[in-house]
């Protein structure tokens, strides 16, 4: 397939005066436009179209870029984003960033295919991001800190809520409380972790790194981390799991081994998905507010589209929400 390179130098012009030529502008003279189209003609090139109108034009479109598209967590956060662009009139892309460097996702931020994008994915390098990044196309970072220009930040009182839990925990008389970790280089659960860690410290427990497990954000790492336990016969008193998937996959594996969650082990879980509510036992969790973030965002999205751009960092509260899953729904903390 030829290339713009194979068209300049077939034309005997530079890669940018062919570029020029094809897009029409008054920045080259007729007879190279001339030179140029009948190279392209010659060579059967096709320009990339989509990239092509981004440069002459807006797409009015947002881009959504996930870890996972799969999973219930991010239903809310896609609403959000969701109502604002609908709103707006615009189109909403959610793109998996699953692949790494080779991802959609990563492609999509390279040829900027977008007017705005909001990205809350590990995975996504800092430099792509800043790279991509620009006045007509800003960028929206969820849960992860990065200054740079045109990049825009939101994050959830992660380590916060895990205080919250472990903090309940204790309350209710647990002392060797185990960590269920979501992936190392997640921002998420390093602030989590952190949580954890401070509040057994504000209370005079001893962290152990016998009592951390990882369960990778999955229903099915859970599930593995509670059997890992079950096998090693040291089973805590209670687990704080870094999300609400881990928890539920906790809740099968001891379910199987006929050990009670809210009578021989309390736990407590992280984000408040719509499953929790209405698992056996329901599950004690940090809710963070997903469909506001994504309001949150687009918003902020459209402001700086309308060259209100924002450099403050914004901070969302989370909330514990008492269900059955630590055995006693009234602790006063």
């Amino acid at each position: 397939m030829a290339t713009i390179k194979d068209v300049a130098n077939l034309a005997g012009v530079a890669v940018s005066t062919a570029s020029y030529a094809l897009n029409n502008s008054p920045r080259v003279s007729q007879e190279t436009k001339e030179k140029v189209l009948a190279a392209a003609k010659q060579l059967n090139y096709q320009p990339n179209g989509i990239a092509r109108d981004l440069k002459l034009s807006k797409t009015n479109t947002i881009g959504l870029i996930l870890s996972d598209l799969s999973g219930p967590f991010y239903s809310e956060l896609i609403k959000g984003v969701q109502d604002i662009t609908i709103a707006n009139g615009y189109d909403l892309i959610a793109i998996s960033s699953l692949g790494g460097k080779n991802s959609t996702a990563v492609k999509f931020l390279k040829e900027k295919r977008a007017d705005g994008i909001i990205i809350l994915a590990h995975n996504i390098d800092n430099n792509l991001i800043i790279s991509a990044a620009r006045e007509d196309m800003p960028i929206v970072l969820l849960d992860r800190p990065l200054k740079a220009k045109y990049v825009l930040n939101i994050q959830v009182d992660n380590e916060g809520g895990a205080y919250k839990a472990v903090e309940h925990l204790i309350a209710l008389g647990h002392r060797k409380i185990a960590y269920l970790s979501g992936p190392n280089n997640s921002y998420d659960n390093l602030k989590r972790f952190a949580g954890y860690k401070k509040a057994l410290e504000d209370s005079g427990i001893a962290f152990s790194n016998q009592w951390v497990y990882q369960g990778n954000f999955t229903k099915e790492g859970g599930y593995h981390a509670g059997k890992l336990m079950l096998l090693q016969n040291y089973i805590p008193e209670a687990i704080f799991a870094a999300n609400d998937e881990m928890a539920i996959g906790v809740i099968e594996a001891f379910k199987e081994a006929d050990i009670l969650i809210g009578e021989d082990v309390a736990l407590v879980g992280f984000d408040d998905i719509q499953l929790s509510e209405y698992v056996t036992p329901a599950l004690t969790t940090v809710r963070q507010p997903m469909k506001e973030m994504g309001v949150i965002a687009a918003q902020q999205v459209f402001q700086a589209l309308n060259g209100n751009f924002s450099t403050e960092a914004i901070l969302l509260e989370t909330k514990l929400i008492i269900r059955d899953s630590c055995g006693a729904k009234k602790v006063k903390l």
